[in-house]
C-alpha cells in the first residue's frame, strides 16, 4: 500500500489513535478551518502499547462504536502515524536533482545508500534548502507495514483513510495559526501526553529532529517517586543543550518553548517547567478555537488543509 504523508483533501474527519485514547475533530472549511464537532473515547490499558496494536479485535470493536456514535460512517479521514514509528531526518542530496526527480531518487536510495532503521518505508519530504551547489531535504518516513495496519483498521470500521501525517507538524500548526511562531524562532515543542512525551525542535517552521520518550504507567512503578517527571525535565534540558552545542555549534539556542498535550496534569507541569527551565513555556492562545489542550493534536491535523502549501 502506497500512501503519501501529505495530500490535500477537503471535508474530512481527523482521527488520533494513541495508546490510551481515540480522539477526533471535524472542521468546517475556512481560513483557518473552524472546529465543528469533536469527541474522545478512552482505551483500556494493553490494547495499544508504544504505538503497536496488541489487541486488534477489541480496538476494532471500540472504533466501530465510535464511528457510530460520532456519525463518521463512510467519511474520509486523516490520521496520525504513531510517534514511535516516525523518523525525521535532514538529508543532503545531489544538487543536480530537479524537483521532479527528488521523489524517484529517494524511492531508489532509501534503505540502500540512505540507511533507515526499518524496511519498506512510506515517506514524504520537504525541500529545506536549495542552491546551485546544495540540495537538502527534510525526510519524514515510517514503516509501511505500521501505516498500512492503521489504515486497514480505519477501513474495516467503514472509514476512508486518505492521508497520514506526523504529530510534530500537527501539534505545531495551531501555534502557527495563532501567530505565536516566527520563522526565526528556535522552538522546542513539548507534547506532554498521558502515555508519552514527544520533543521536537522547529526552525523556519520546519522540524529539525524529534525525540520520543514513553512514560511509565502509574501501575508499573515499583516504588513511590517524589516527582515522576524529573527524568522528563532532564531530557528537555539535555535536548536544549544538544541543539545549542551539537546542532548549532553554540551559535544559536532554543528561544521559545511550546507546551501542549493531553496529560491531565498539564497545568502542574507548566508551573514546574516555568520555575525549572531557562526558557519559559508557552501554551496555545485560546483566541482561535474552543478546544481543550487534549484536542489540539487532532485540531492541528484539521488545519493541514489550510496549511498544505506552507507545509510543502
Amino acid at each position: 500500500m502506497k500512501m503519501a504523508l501529505w495530500r490535500r483533501k477537503a471535508k474530512q474527519a481527523n482521527i488520533i489513535i494513541k495508546d490510551h485514547v481515540l480522539r477526533y475533530v471535524e472542521a468546517k472549511p475556512g481560513q483557518p478551518p473552524e472546529a465543528r464537532r469533536w469527541g474522545e473515547r478512552a482505551l483500556p490499558p494493553g490494547i495499544i502499547h508504544d504505538g503497536k496494536i496488541a489487541d486488534r479485535e477489541t480496538l476494532a470493536m471500540i472504533l466501530d462504536e465510535c464511528v457510530d456514535e460520532w456519525k463518521l460512517d463512510g467519511r474520509r479521514v486523516r490520521f496520525v502515524v504513531p510517534d514511535p514509528f516516525v523518523m525525521i531526518r535532514h538529508l543532503p542530496l545531489p544538487a543536480h536533482l530537479s524537483d521532479e526527480d527528488i521523489r524517484g531518487y529517494l524511492f531508489m536510495e532509501l534503505g540502500e545508500s540512505i540507511p533507515l532503521p526499518f524496511a519498506d518505508p512510506v515517506f514524504d519530504y520537504v525541500v529545506a534548502e536549495r542552491t546551485n551547489e546544495v540540495l537538502n531535504v527534510l525526510l519524514f518516513a515510517a514503516p509501511e507495514e505500521a501505516v498500512a495496519e492503521y489504515a486497514a483498521l480505519l477501513e474495516d470500521a467503514g472509514l476512508r483513510p486518505v492521508a497520514a501525517d506526523v504529530s510534530p507538524l500537527c501539534a505545531y500548526r495551531p501555534f502557527f495559526v495563532a501567530g505565536q511562531a516566527a520563522a526565526d524562532d528556535h522552538i522546542l515543542l513539548v507534547q506532554f501526553d498521558e502515555s508519552a512525551v514527544n520533543l521536537s525542535v522547529f526552525h523556519r517552521h520546519l522540524p529539525q529532529f524529534m525525540r520520543h520518550v514513553p512514560l511509565e504507567a502509574p501501575g508499573e512503578r515499583t516504588m513511590p517517586i517524589v516527582d515522576p517527571f524529573a527524568e522528563v525535565y532532564k531530557e528537555i534540558e539535555r535536548m536544549m543543550s544538544f541543539y545549542s552545542f551539537s546542532i548549532q555549534q553554540g551559535k544559536q539556542q532554543i528561544t521559545r518553548l511550546f507546551l501542549t498535550g493531553d496529560h491531565p496534569r498539564l497545568d502542574d507541569l507548566f508551573a514546574v517547567m516555568s520555575e525549572r527551565l531557562d526558557v519559559p513555556p508557552e501554551r496555545l492562545s485560546r483566541s482561535l478555537d474552543p478546544l481543550p489542550d487534549r484536542y489540539h493534536l487532532a485540531w492541528g491535523l484539521a488545519l493541514k488543509e489550510g496549511m498544505a502549501d506552507h507545509d510543502r
